[in-house]
């Protein structure tokens, strides 16, 4: 029997997920305890959400590998995906938005696979410096964390490309790179030939935080799916609680500016947040921008999507995005499977299992289906990028 999730809007499951497994040093495993300590939770609670602390896995750790030097820590990888997976499917189950605290950005395949649990299909938003598009033909140095998107796609180590059963997890079309400063000549190369929607830091500062932000979901959900938001903080230009900081690239305001936007779209059904390093933030000043920068978004969109509820209309962003298209049928009903199960609504899941959610997760959020978006591959895309050797000399590479 087919049964309806719909997420309530004030309700936040926070996971830690703390390893560095996949980087190539010791720190970002600190990660989501540092967080906490710094007031995490009562700030969510403050503005307004319902938080449940789901805990966090059991950490895993860089140590040297060079017994597999092409990609290493393998074990510790899968290790760290296989705890997380079945607690973002608790969370999604719990009509939660699921915040991930995370060490290393290889969690995004752990997320999306557990959103896909409920999903019938699962966009993504990745804002890093890095592309993370090195597989282990092409690295340097064998750190898995610079191949994540590689292997979102289906390509890169086989352990992880078949970590989800059917690869790839995320269709290129469907994948969003945001911010990027950073590329390989190899990753450049790859670009140049496949359809991975990208809006490279120069990209965003010519069109605007706020427009590319707008262009980047118009490509991505055109057939209706939720998207995962994964954001590693090297993003942020200058922000030194991190392992590969870099200069140039997005400023706060401008990750600022296109986190709002991201953020406040009635289909946004997880969120991540990576790489940052408490034993580089001696003064905890990192953790306090991070704390202020997640409050700010999504204190945002809580007002947001209430007043949406409560005057029964789509929200102000999704409703600029859907003027002038046609809605009467969602793209996924023509290509749903042919079996009988309903179609979600943005906001809303359906799953063959057998759910018990709590009687308030039983009354709809309001929010209608996603409107049609054009699935073309032409997204915007420059090859002017800057430090484009610094993954070969260490990191993500």
């Amino acid at each position: 029997m087919a049964v309806k999730i719909v997420r309530q809007t004030n309700k936040i499951a926070l996971l830690g997920a703390p390893t560095s497994a996949a980087a190539m040093s010791a720190g970002h495993e600190g990660a989501p305890t540092a967080l906490r300590a710094a007031g995490l939770v009562e700030r969510l609670k403050t503005i307004g959400y319902a938080v449940t602390d789901l805990g966090d896995d059991p950490v895993q750790l860089y140590k040297p590998d060079e017994e597999s030097p092409r990609a290493r820590n393998l074990t510790r990888v899968l290790a760290s995906l296989e705890s997380l997976k079945p607690r973002v499917e608790q969370a999604v189950k719990s009509a939660a938005l699921p915040l991930i605290l995370a060490g290393d950005c290889t969690v995004a395949l752990a997320t999306v696979a557990g959103a896909r649990r409920y999903f019938r299909k699962v966009s993504m938003i990745y804002m890093d410096r890095d592309a993370d598009l090195n597989t282990p033909a092409t690295t340097a140095t064998g750190c898995v964390d610079g191949m994540v998107v590689s292997h979102l796609a289906g390509r890169g180590a086989a352990e992880l490309v078949r970590f989800w059963g059917e690869p790839p997890l995320v269709r290129e079309p469907d994948l969003a790179l945001f911010g990027v400063a950073r590329l390989d000549p190899p990753e450049e190369q790859l670009l140049a030939n496949t359809p991975l929607r990208r809006y490279l830091a120069s990209d965003v500062q010519r069109l605007g935080a706020g427009a590319a932000a707008h262009a980047a979901i118009d490509r991505i959900r055109g057939n209706g799916y939720q998207f995962v938001l994964h954001l590693d903080v090297d993003v942020i230009a200058d922000f030194a609680a991190t392992n590969y900081p870099g200069s140039g690239g997005l400023s706060l305001a401008q990750v600022r500016e296109a986190l709002l936007v991201f953020a406040q779209q009635p289909e946004f059904a997880a969120f991540e947040f990576a790489a940052y390093n408490p034993t580089k933030d001696p003064d905890g000043s990192g953790a306090k921008l991070i704390i202020d920068l997640l409050a700010e978004v999504l204190e945002a969109r809580l007002k947001t999507l209430q007043a949406a509820e409560a005057a029964q209309v789509p929200p102000p962003v999704a409703a600029a995005a859907a003027a002038g298209r046609n809605s009467s049928a969602s793209p996924e009903k023509t290509a749903a499977a042919p079996d009988s199960t309903p179609i979600a609504a943005p906001g809303e899941a359906w799953s063959s299992d057998s759910l018990d959610l709590e009687s308030d997760t039983a009354t709809s959020d309001g929010v209608p289906e996603a409107s049609e978006a054009n699935d073309s591959s032409d997204a915007t895309e420059s090859s002017d990028t800057s430090d484009s050797t610094e993954k070969s000399s260490g990191s993500h590479s």
